[in-house]
């Protein structure tokens, strides 16, 4: 049955309400195809100093941060990058999906903005833009450049494409991989997932730290993390470790690829195809078990901390601050704010 203009207008409304609080706050579609020394210019908050380290540090060593800043009469700066000095590499696939681009942001080891080779096609089947940074490589600071490099990439591309913010995510190759790890951890709330390859790390008090938790929360219910590393490479038996760290914590929404006839070197066009359809076909955790490894998560954060508590009680300063300092790096922000309240006590003559 043919419909009236009038009825395919109303219908066409509803459609466009439906959309746009997907990606109608996007602003109209800028070119496409690949663009080199690309410069940006727009700041977001959750790039700047104090929003980094609240993230990505664990709760006692923010504080003596911000103690060490206090005492020297500095103040933590609001943006570590000049973005006019900053270029990027981006690549835009031609036809943009009608829910919006998806984004990967790709943080490398190397210092050069490069797209790997055959990258270009796959990101065009999976109507996905690329951003990456220069100047960005191994040899650069994490939270001053890397980190932030990575998350303007991300609020920049945003403002000028139509992007789906369910379909945000970071990725990175080795070194740059462990980095796209901890922004996965610490900024849930951009990128909803990561594909790491050839490079990641337990999470605890020998690698990545666990952020504040209500962000952690979100990471568990709703981000999904792809390894992706060869047969040949090293860092797979790094991929068990943190596959099994992560299970521990909670983090159950993970995919992993083997890449047969790798060794260190970054996915293949074939390789990434098979580990971007894992990463857009999320299904969320199982919602008991979930619940259940949390609370047994919780129970084990209060039993560490009431040891500090009692031990405080009883005079014994030193072997209270010695364990509230182990339980600060192996639980992260899980422990606050009842770590950082133990911490101003001892801190207390």
């Amino acid at each position: 049955m043919k419909r009236s203009p009038c009825a395919r207008a109303v219908a066409a409304a509803v459609l466009v309400l439906w959309i746009c609080p997907v990606v109608c706050a996007a602003p109209a579609l800028g070119p496409s195809g690949l663009q080199r020394e690309v410069v940006f210019s727009n700041y977001s908050q959750l790039a700047s100093g104090p929003e980094l380290l609240r993230r990505t540090l664990s709760p006692l060593d923010a504080l003596q941060v911000q103690q060490a800043l206090a005492q020297s009469g500095r103040q933590l700066q609001t943006q570590s990058l000049n973005l006019a000095e900053e270029r990027f590499i981006l690549y835009v696939p031609a036809q943009a999906p009608l829910f919006g681009y998806a984004l990967l942001v790709f943080v490398p080891p190397w210092d050069d903005a490069r797209l790997p080779q055959g990258w270009s096609e796959v990101l065009d089947r999976y109507g996905m833009i690329f951003v990456s940074a220069a100047r960005s490589g191994n040899d650069q600071n994490v939270t001053a450049r890397r980190e932030p490099l990575a998350l303007l990439a991300a609020y920049n591309v945003m403002q000028r494409y139509p992007v789906a913010a369910a379909r945000v995510f970071v990725a990175g190759f080795s070194g740059g991989s462990r980095v796209a790890m901890r922004l996965a951890l610490a900024y849930p709330d951009l990128f909803r997932g990561a594909l790491l390859n050839a490079g990641s790390d337990p999470l605890g008090a020998r690698g990545a730290i666990q952020p504040p938790a209500e962000l952690f929360s979100q990471l568990q219910s709703s981000s999904r993390l792809i390894y992706l590393t060869g047969d040949r490479d090293l860092a797979l038996a790094g991929d068990a470790e943190s596959i099994a760290s992560m299970h521990k914590w909670c983090v159950f929404n993970i995919g992993s690829h083997v890449a047969l006839g790798r060794s260190h070197e970054a996915a293949s066009a074939a390789a990434l195809d098979g580990a971007l359809q894992t990463l857009l076909a999320a299904d969320p955790p199982d919602e008991a078990k979930l619940a259940s490894c949390r609370t047994g998560i919780t129970a084990e954060v209060n039993s560490q901390l009431d040891k500090v508590q009692a031990l405080l009680a009883a005079g014994n300063r030193s072997a209270a601050q010695r364990l509230l300092t182990e339980t600060d790096r192996y639980f992260g922000g899980l422990a606050a704010p009842r770590s950082v309240e133990l911490q101003n006590a001892l801190s207390t003559p």
